[in-house]
């Protein structure tokens, strides 16, 4: 269906670009094969209305003339369709180069580099790349989850979604029903932000904690997307980014190097161990789990019961 859309679409573009004079409706009724197969009038008014809607929201600009007759004809000057000059600087171009080089896998890899030749062959100039092979620097954000691609998907086209998810400290899956928003990377992580149906309210979800495969839901969302997701402040939130006390805990010598670039002190006990003083917020222990024998918490007590449920679970699974 979408495809048939999509041609639908096309045909009637290349109609109101291709004549030089207003067409009526009756006229791109019947050079339209999807229009002819309409079943009543109703039908295809109500298509052909929801087409030329959908056509100006993608930057058509679509004329209404009437005619002597009283007629209404529609057409789209090519003069009022054309795009301008593509003129970037080698700066801009530098910029664009750069961001292309970003997406390594995934669909979006193929999409950059195909959207970069088409703007080099329109005359955007070659910059000097920064970034070549033998540089130290090289600009990637990986997505190695195989959710990555379902989601993104059904975040562009707003179609609800089910998978297994298996919460940090639990040791078997659930599965969730969520209307997806956005996908957000935060220090090396994927993660998706949505309307979880069951829950009825706005949840965030490690991609790397869902299990099996994201599968797409017919119907509309149920609850209204907000204009920014603000994702990445949800993550950090969770994550012990605004604290509200501060917790003491050991780290092996040499490692956590992260956890020691939020520490607001640092002492070396002389056995192999330093003691670091971390701002503590709601979700640090999901955080510190992941350093697995490195750390040990001190304090507060409630904050070493979590990373030991967690390890717990973790084990267990």
């Amino acid at each position: 269906m979408a495809i048939a859309k999509a041609e639908r679409l096309m045909n009637l573009a290349l109609c109101l670009l291709g004549t030089r004079r207003p067409l009526s409706k009756r006229e791109l009724r019947g050079s339209i094969e999807a229009y002819l197969e309409a079943g009543s009038d109703d039908s295809f008014n109500r298509m052909f209305e929801r087409d030329k809607d959908d056509l100006r929201e993608l930057g058509l600009v679509i004329e209404t003339v009437e005619n002597l007759d009283g007629d209404t004809g529609y057409l789209a000057r090519r003069d009022s369709n054309r795009l301008p000059p593509i003129t970037l600087d080698a700066e801009e171009a530098a910029a664009l180069g750069l961001a292309a080089k970003v997406w390594q896998q995934a669909r979006l890899a193929g999409a950059a580099s195909g959207a970069l030749q088409k703007l080099r062959a329109a005359g955007m100039p070659e910059a000097e790349d920064a970034y070549e092979v033998h540089s130290a620097l090289e600009p990637r954000i990986p997505v190695h989850e195989a959710a990555f691609e379902p989601l993104m998907l059904a975040c562009r086209d707003r179609r609800p979604v089910t998978f297994d998810y298996r919460k940090a400290n639990s040791a078997r899956a659930e599965q969730r029903q969520v209307e997806p928003w956005t996908l957000e990377c935060w220090r090396g992580h994927w993660y998706l932000a949505g309307w979880d149906r069951e829950r009825g309210a706005e949840r965030v979800f490690r991609l790397s904690r869902i299990t099996g495969k994201v599968r797409s839901r017919a119907g509309a969302f149920s609850a209204e997307v907000p204009d920014v997701v603000t994702v990445r402040e949800t993550v950090e939130s969770w994550a012990g980014e605004t604290a509200t006390r501060t917790a003491r805990i050991r780290l092996r010598a040499g490692a956590g190097y992260p956890l020691r670039s939020r520490a607001t002190a640092v002492r070396d006990r002389g056995d192999g161990w330093d003691e670091l003083e971390i701002p503590y917020g709601h979700g640090l222990d999901a955080w510190l789990v992941e350093f697995g024998p490195d750390v040990v918490v001190e304090v507060p007590a409630d904050l070493r019961a979590d990373v030991v449920d967690r390890l717990r679970a973790v084990a267990k699974d």
